[in-house]
């Protein structure tokens, strides 16, 4: 299976020492956030700005892939890290939960969010080049936006259009930028299982970054996602995976088997929409 996303689990040392909950032996990260970023799916769909501009939830899910493709797009060639670009994405959906599609360009608030990401994830990239690609990208279908977009006044616009919309990401989120993802719970969770590891590893890794596509990060905690994608991963791989006495794999998770079969099934929904 290729993931609709990139990245690569090896990025992640989990040897490196430091504070985090997951390397003293349990697969939850601390959660700093002052504000409660998780929702029932329901009450996302009820309760959408977007909505109520007008924009139905099948409209609503088609902008939410197209600006999670464009920030994949968009850090590969600024060359950051799949977590940067995983952060940018959820400041992306974050934003979109308090904000309405209508009013605010989904292409223009994720230039800012990768921006943002890059600092908060200590991989900034200059301003400027961020504008640069951002702009080319956006306008792929044009030959001559590489050389229109260093042009004084474009450039100066769609600067100022940056700053501004960072103020608005930034009040919109309440200035909470703690972020945490599924990667570390998940590749601390597979060294402990007594399988075939890497394959393992890389088939849940792209269950994640393909489930940054929905809304999954606003209604689970990152530690219920891992869950889900391995056992997507395990199901596809035809791996069993350990039971330890008669304590299941999950349970190491504090996943309930209903979060984890919601968890999957949207996972799954994903590919049945493409």
């Amino acid at each position: 299976m290729a993931g609709l996303l990139g990245g690569d689990p090896a990025q992640l040392n989990l040897d490196a020492g430091g504070s985090s909950a997951i390397l003293q032996g349990k697969l939850e990260e601390a959660d700093h956030s002052s504000t409660n970023w998780y929702f029932p799916r329901e009450e996302l769909d009820r309760t959408s700005p977007s909505l109520r501009d007008g924009i139905d939830s099948r409209r609503e899910t088609y902008f939410r892939k197209s600006y999670c493709t464009f920030l994949q797009d968009l850090g590969m060639r600024l060359k950051v890290p799949q977590v940067t670009i995983a952060t940018a994405i959820t400041f992306c959906h974050r934003f979109y939960l308090r904000q309405s599609h209508a009013r605010n360009d989904r292409f223009m608030i994720a230039t800012v969010c990768m921006f943002l990401a890059g600092k908060v994830e200590e991989t900034p990239r200059v301003l400027k080049d961020v504008i640069y690609v951002s702009y080319t990208l956006r306008n792929k279908k044009d030959p001559s936006a590489n050389n229109r977009i260093k042009q004084k006044d474009l450039y100066e616009a769609q600067k100022q259009l940056v700053l501004y919309g960072e103020r608005l990401v930034l009040t919109t989120l309440g200035f909470d930028l703690n972020v945490h993802h599924p990667y570390r719970p998940l590749v601390a969770a597979i060294k402990k299982f007594n399988v075939s590891q890497h394959a393992l590893a890389q088939v849940a890794w792209n269950f994640v970054n393909d489930g940054l596509r929905t809304s999954l990060c606003l209604q689970f905690k990152p530690h219920h996602i891992a869950a889900g994608a391995i056992f997507l991963a395990a199901k596809f791989l035809k791996v069993k995976l350990p039971i330890d006495g008669e304590r299941a794999w999950w349970q190491e998770f504090d996943v309930t088997p209903r979060q984890l079969e919601e968890v999957s099934n949207q996972m799954l929904e994903l590919y049945e929409q493409n």
